[in-house]
């Protein structure tokens, strides 16, 4: 995507006013605009626009309305509405809104357009970076962002295993990575848990794996569900919940949104990237209720439910992470409708067991306006896993507590890393707001990449 920040000498001021501000900015506007926006009824309500016009017929200044500065709830995203609202041109800031930094990004994620099966022209607007705003990295965000969007938009029959592995490829090319694909005979014997939940689709299941840095530089590694699309298999989802399923590979999304960062960045550490890609088909090879299978760590892993698909897959990736002892291991993957039912599309819930790495993921994704919640990984749910059959099963009866009960399962697939953090996001966004268009959605990769780069700049 071209970068929406440009300079100019003669970019149109963007004006942020809020109720109890605006008769004060009222008073300073010339008696001809501030009749115009008394005619037009302007009061600075959040969200509220008003184009003022210069003696010429050209537009002087932009009204925008924010939230009072003591405001129950603030949406420091709110300027992302402005691209949408504006005519072509460039703009500038005349005064500070409640945040520049994440303004501004705000003002870029609002540029986002997917016009891959129709037009639909991306808004010719740009900004005139905010005084103290690192406009590279506000583009290096927003273009990862846009590559999670576009992945999680597409639909599953333009992206499937194979798709997603070239998409992969392409990210790894770019940044001079390396890049393996596992599939076969290869997948079947060294992680049959992917091989297992793909099986039945003619798309075949794999294992992609990026690698890149340093090797002397601290160990990252990034896990992401890349479930193409997930029809529940034998224990089928109902039509309404089969509706979005090509969002299933959002955490396979935000993971390479977050590696993308991390590689433009430069950041001091050796990263690992792997995405376990299959589809969850229904087929006569499909794997069944009550099927047990061995996973690479030698867990056995009995099925409660063919539609808990996303925890087998990412576990036969976490083991294969964890046999390296990376400093960090972090997994990301649109899990549970239980982490919805609790805490709603917006707030993804996290879990971890390192207390520090915890309070850094919590005040970066308030700083970054990518919201999480720490959620606990309760030690006497761990019991509910227990199968009369085999080790485990992937989903305990009596349906309490399914966001920690899947933590729990991954966890047991995490023995040598040092530090591990698992986030169940939802990776869409259900309805728009400013900044965040109705599709796939980025979601968490912008915190983990704040937690990052403060760790390894």
């Amino acid at each position: 995507m071209p970068s929406v920040f440009e300079t100019s000498p003669n970019a149109i001021p963007i004006t942020f006013v809020t109720k109890s501000s605006w008769d004060q900015v009222a008073e300073t506007l010339p008696a001809a605009q501030r009749q115009f926006a008394n005619a037009n009824g302007f009061a600075a309500k959040p969200g509220g626009y008003l184009a003022l016009p210069a003696p010429d017929g050209a537009i002087a200044q932009v009204l925008f309305g924010l939230e009072d500065e003591g405001a129950r709830s603030r949406d420091l995203f709110r300027p992302g509405a402005l691209p949408g609202l504006l005519p072509p041109g460039i703009y500038r800031f005349a005064n500070a809104p409640h945040d520049a930094r994440l303004a501004a990004l705000a003002f870029a994620l609002g540029c986002y357009r997917f016009a891959r099966y129709r037009k639909a022209d991306r808004p010719d607007v740009r900004l005139v970076p905010p005084a103290g705003v690192d406009a590279t990295e506000i583009s290096r965000i927003a273009d990862a962002a846009f590559l999670a969007r576009d992945l999680i938009n597409t639909p599953s029959n333009d992206m499937g295993p194979e798709e997603l592995a070239a998409a992969a490829q392409e990210l790894a090319s770019e940044f001079g990575a390396s890049f393996a694909c596992t599939i076969g005979e290869d997948l079947e014997t060294n992680f049959p848990l992917i091989h297992a939940v793909g099986m039945a689709s003619d798309r075949a299941p794999r294992l992609i794996d990026i690698g890149w840095g340093d090797p002397t530089h601290p160990k990252v590694t990034l896990v992401g569900k890349g479930v193409c699309f997930d029809t529940g298999g034998l224990d089928l989802k109902p039509s309404s919940g089969m509706l979005i399923m090509k969002k299933d590979m959002g955490g396979a999304a935000n993971v390479l949104a977050l590696a993308r960062m991390v590689m433009d960045a430069k950041l001091k550490v050796r990263l690992r990237v792997l995405i376990p890609a299959v589809e969850n088909a229904v087929a006569g090879n499909a794997f069944r209720p009550l099927d047990v299978f061995t996973s690479r760590k030698g867990i056995t892993v009995e099925i409660g439910n063919t539609d808990a698909e996303g925890r087998l897959v990412l576990a036969d990736a976490l083991a294969l992470a964890d046999e390296e002892k990376p400093e960090l291991l972090i997994d990301l993957g649109t899990l549970t409708g239980a982490a919805r039912v609790a805490l709603g599309p917006d707030l993804p819930p996290f879990y971890t067991n390192d207390e520090t790495l915890a309070a850094d993921v919590a005040r970066c994704a308030a700083k970054e306006n990518d919201p999480l919640w720490r959620m606990p990984l309760w030690p006497p749910y761990d019991a509910w896993l227990d199968s009369k059959t085999a080790t485990i099963t992937n989903a305990p009866s009596g349906g309490f507590a399914g966001s920690i009960t899947c933590a729990l399962f991954l966890q047991r697939f995490v023995e040598h890393a040092k530090s591990w953090l698992h986030v169940d996001i939802y990776g869409w966004t259900p309805s728009a707001k400013p900044a965040r268009p109705e599709g796939g959605e980025c979601q968490a990769a912008r915190a983990i990449y704040k937690v990052l780069s403060e760790r390894y700049a």
